[in-house]
């Protein structure tokens, strides 16, 4: 086993010098999110009451306990203020350890770069060892920063522990997963595929356990753990145990299985394609369209069912806002002009939109990860035209985004629709204020076809304006920053619809905006070198 761990500590350095701007800015802003959300909270919730209210609204709403989980203790500023920290946005950091397994371990074998450094005095498992290291090491870095940043803020020491400890178990979980899905796959993208299902698997278990299904499917589930562990609520330690103990069982799974398999190949096959292709596949797009669309559908699956979960609650708005104004006054700061339900829906439906910026992002990064893999290339020297190979991926970014946020619209507004018995009214107006988001979500695909065509190394630092874009729609308005820094964001021009006024002049400046990001980009790309790293 020791010869083959040879070269672990190179591949450790290697990949925090690769990560060195990704990891450190994913650090700050985990703990950012995660402490700035208490700091808010403090101030939303003062009175014991307050804190009652918020927590009865929470249980007393399935769609809510199932997206977020129970708030134990309705008394704990803690418990009321971290609610969404436990059970959902920790499936973010799982995501950041998923991704970094795969990059360092599956990616660098599909690229060929793994068979390189595997010639040299490296041994077989160094590389799995050096990818769990850093992630593991990720994920205790922000445990322990987020526990230590709860405490500076005022919540209790023993919860704010539990908390961060729980948050290492289950990224932790996760990153074990993405390990297992390494080897199974034989593509990167079908690894964080499998191990982002096994998370949605995992998340869905969770959510039937605390609301109607037997109690059980909680403890199935690595997210059902880190919310059984209580933070702020009694603080189980002993259910860190659990996490810690799949953690090992699944890298000791993983270490059996890459000895079971060949470099480059994975434990599952995929299956050859026809002989001849069809004709549709013969174009930039419809190549484009068949290396994407699975992607796609599953983005598609996750925003019909967020807007089923977010039309679902929006009839509860007003029950649940009753009793605490400085609530509802943080619900409107957050976009409303109309009342609660409306602000609700601008909010979620903001939330809604950086995630489909997100999968615009991943799609359109797809032209680089094509371009540095060297597939790009070979395509591109027979007659088929850069612009239109560069299009095709951009077309599928863009429809793509549409098409998602559309969906989110659509599932939001028949759920509201139906649960409000006013289906024609309900149903417009979110899908009205979801179509209006499309221009704001259209910048960051623009973006990243201009950092590919100018810069195509920091074509991953669209992630970083992403993330920046959503912090300030996060905190901005809680934290009462300049509006000229909130105006930075292109969803801070989106009109706030339902209830607001529409204006066509934002929707135009951010339409043209795209446009010229993304003329940048194509000419550029057509007047530059091909390059592989």
């Amino acid at each position: 086993m020791s010869a083959g761990l040879a070269g672990t500590g190179s591949l450790i350095r290697l990949a925090l010098r690769r990560d060195r701007v990704v990891l450190p800015v994913s650090i700050v802003i985990f703990t950012a999110i995660a402490v700035g959300s208490a700091q808010a909270s403090i101030a939303v919730f003062p009175t014991v009451q307050s804190r009652i209210t918020a927590a009865e609204s929470v249980n007393h709403a399935p769609a809510l306990v199932a997206m977020y989980g129970r708030v134990y203790d309705p008394t704990s500023l803690g418990a009321v203020s971290m609610i969404k920290m436990i059970a959902l946005y920790v499936l973010f950091l799982a995501v950041l350890g998923i991704f970094t397994v795969t990059r360092h371990t599956r990616a660098e074998e599909e690229t060929g770069r793994l068979e390189l450094l595997g010639a040299a005095v490296v041994g077989r498992y160094a590389t799995l060892t050096a990818a769990l290291a850093v992630s593991f090491g990720v994920m205790v870095t922000i445990g322990l920063l987020v526990g230590a940043g709860l405490i500076t803020v005022g919540l209790p020491v023993g919860g704010s522990l539990a908390f961060g400890l729980m948050w290492i178990g289950v990224g932790c979980c996760y990153a074990a997963v993405a390990a297992v899905a390494t080897q199974i796959t034989d593509s990167a993208r079908a690894s964080n595929g499998l191990a982002a299902g096994t998370m949605a698997l995992a998340f869905v278990l969770r959510a039937i356990g605390d609301t109607s299904g037997p109690g059980w499917f909680s403890w199935l589930s690595p997210s059902g753990w880190g919310v059984q562990v209580r933070p702020f609520a009694g603080d189980r330690w002993w259910v860190l145990l659990l996490p810690l103990g799949f953690t090992a069982v699944a890298s000791t799974a993983a270490y059996q299985l890459a000895a079971r398999r060949d470099l480059g190949s994975g434990l599952l096959q995929a299956h050859p394609g026809p002989k001849h292709a069809a004709r549709w596949l013969r174009t930039p797009f419809g190549l484009a369209w068949r290396l994407q669309r699975g992607a796609l559908l599953g983005w598609t699956i996750g925003f019909a069912v967020g807007g089923l979960f977010a039309g679902n609650i929006a009839a509860d708005i007003g029950t649940m806002m009753s009793g605490n104004d400085q609530l509802g006054e943080l619900l409107q700061s957050m976009g409303g002009v109309a009342g609660l339900t409306d602000a609700y829906f601008v909010a979620m439906l903001g939330i809604l939109s950086v995630l489909a910026s997100a999968y615009g992002v991943q799609a359109a990064l797809r032209l680089r990860s094509e371009e540095a893999s060297q597939r790009a290339e070979p395509l591109l020297a027979t007659p088929v035209q850069r612009s239109a190979w560069m299009l095709g991926h951009l077309t599928i970014a863009f429809a793509g985004t549409a098409w998602l946020i559309m969906i989110a619209g659509i599932t939001a507004g028949l759920a509201h629709g139906v649960q409000t018995d006013d289906l024609t009214r309900a149903f417009g107006r979110v899908v009205e204020g979801a179509l209006v988001q499309i221009p704001a979500i259209w910048v960051l695909v623009g973006l990243v076809a201009a950092l590919f065509g100018v810069l195509p190394r920091w074509s991953s630092s669209a992630w970083v304006f992403l993330v920046f874009f959503l912090l300030l729609g996060e905190f901005g308005a809680l934290f009462k920053l300049n509006q000229m820094i909130m105006d930075l964001s292109p969803y801070a021009h989106v009109p706030r619809l339902p209830g607001g006024q529409f204006s066509l002049p934002p929707l135009a400046w951010l339409t043209a905006l795209t446009v010229v990001l993304t003329g940048i980009g194509i000419l550029a790309f057509r007047h530059r070198d091909l390059r592989s790293a």
